[in-house]
């Protein structure tokens, strides 16, 4: 019987991390952005910004957000029910 010839798997395995690395720096790039928290703007600097250009442009304009009630309505649906056998 005649042996197999010997394989050499290091190119293929060369190969195979060269790949692997590729994937993870894209997917790095991919997800970058969610690691930082967002920049948020007040109206009056949304306004001067391209955000404001933008809002203007398309016939819109940008107003503050109106400030929370100090008493919240309750939500609307039914009440909670009773359990059938209290402890």
């Amino acid at each position: 019987m005649s042996e197999a010839p010997k394989q050499h798997r290091a190119g293929t395995i060369a190969t195979v991390i060269g790949i692997a690395l590729v994937c993870i720096v894209a997917l790095v790039f991919l997800v970058r952005d969610r690691w930082h928290s967002p920049e948020l703007k007040s109206a009056e600097q949304a306004r001067s910004s391209i955000t404001g250009k933008v809002a203007r442009a398309a016939g819109a304009i940008v107003l503050p957000t109106d400030p929370k009630l100090t008493v919240e309505p309750k939500p609307a649906g039914p009440k909670p029910a009773q359990p059938a056998i209290p402890n």
